[in-house]
């Protein structure tokens, strides 16, 4: 099976998804560089592993991120009342930026929340699909012990 096979058969369950399929996934994808999402807006999907952010980011109406520039990533875009989108600074305790730090032994684009602990590492599925993970600190991040899992599609150009 190939990975964008396999990524498609994971996007349409609608069963609980085992992080281990994740994971396994996970090393079969190349690393994301800066470049790959900086000028660009990119709508996003979650995995449903059971993780409780999956629960909360359906509840905020979570769109997706924005990756302006390096220093200037909008990480949670959501829809308001009015269906318009806006930057959510509340619930991701500010913003964001990109750099490359290395996770699992491999160099990433990474976003950084500016006010929580909060990493999420990305690699490319294609060069308009990128599979995330989120690392970092606190329940946010880890639910029984596991990373919340999600995806981005390339959407807009800035």
């Amino acid at each position: 099976m190939t990975v964008a096979d396999e990524l498609a058969a994971l996007r349409s369950r609608t069963d609980v998804i085992s992080p281990r399929e994740l994971d396994a996934l996970w090393t079969r994808l190349e690393p994301a560089r800066l470049g790959d999402l900086v000028g660009y807006r990119w709508r996003g999907f979650s995995f449903d592993t059971g993780h409780r952010t999956h629960t909360r980011l359906g509840r905020a109406r979570w769109y997706g991120k924005q990756f302006a520039a390096a220093d200037d990533v909008q990480p949670l875009l959501c829809y308001d009342a009015n269906g318009e989108l806006f930057s959510d600074v509340d619930t991701g305790r500010g913003e964001a930026s990109l750099w490359e730090i290395r996770f699992r032994g491999e160099v990433t684009a990474t976003m950084v929340y500016d006010g929580m602990p909060v990493f999420d590492h990305f690699k490319k599925a294609d060069d308009d699909t990128l599979v995330g993970v989120m690392n970092g600190k606190g329940n946010l991040v880890f639910d029984a012990g596991e990373h919340y899992w999600f995806g981005l599609e390339r959407d807009v150009a800035l």
